[in-house]
């Protein structure tokens, strides 16, 4: 962007005088630069704004350049990829950023898991025969915030979730206890299914299911119920 250019889209807030005086720029310079016909590039790269515009908002804010340019060419309108990407910076457009992968259960080798009762047969003949946890995370407008949750086998219904913006044990043992809250479960008739992660070998959560008569089970590290469509629907 030129000076003059920055120049125009201050000057609403600032005086040009200020804005040339603290740029080294003469304001004769700049008065005679705004009062020439725009340039037939410049009238091309407005429009092409209104249309990366239009492209952005019909996408809901998801299409970065690549996305744009290729919705463009289909359109038959024919740019080149950087300077979709040059005009988005200065229209100030952004596409969603695929989320990098964030590790959520890790083993902890100071504990034993529990033995597997399921071995992946994630179905129950009646409510509260099965319960399985997960946990997953989800972005949101503060930052990210993982999400633990206790899903029955039967129905596939949430019956417990917690959040929280650290992986501590408490996430999955608040989880549990809302689950535990909702159902009014019998002891000796549950079993709760888990990966091997740390936060469900710990010993705040084995000592919540022991002392409601719940029996844990784990699978290998990720081996539990998939619960990573929760946290994106």
């Amino acid at each position: 962007m030129s000076l003059y250019r920055f120049i125009a889209t201050q000057k609403a807030d600032h005086r040009v005088s200020t804005l040339c005086r603290a740029l080294g720029v003469s304001r004769s310079g700049f008065y005679s630069w705004a009062s020439r016909p725009p340039s037939a590039r410049r009238r091309t790269d407005e429009e092409l704004i209104e249309r990366l515009h239009a492209v952005h908002q019909m996408s809901r804010g998801t299409y970065g350049a690549a996305r744009i340019h290729a919705e463009l060419a289909a359109d038959g309108h024919r740019h080149g990829r950087k300077r979709i990407a040059r005009l988005m910076r200065q229209a100030g457009l952004e596409g969603v950023h695929r989320r990098r992968f964030r590790r959520t259960t890790d083993p902890d080798p100071l504990r034993v898991p529990a033995a597997d009762l399921v071995d992946r047969a994630f179905v129950a003949r009646r409510p509260n025969a099965l319960w399985v946890a997960d946990i997953t995370y989800v972005r949101t407008w503060v930052g990210w915030l993982y999400v633990a949750v206790v899903v029955d086998a039967h129905s596939r219904m949430v019956v417990g979730w917690s959040m929280r913006e650290d992986l501590r044990a408490d996430l999955v043992v608040d989880a549990i206890q809302m689950a535990l809250w909702r159902r009014q479960v019998a002891p000796g008739h549950l079993i709760h299914h888990s990966d091997r992660g740390s936060q469900y070998t710990s010993f705040a959560c084995g000592r919540t299911l022991r002392e409601a008569g719940i029996a844990q089970s784990m699978g290998s590290r990720g081996d539990a119920y998939d619960c990573e469509s929760f946290g994106r629907r």
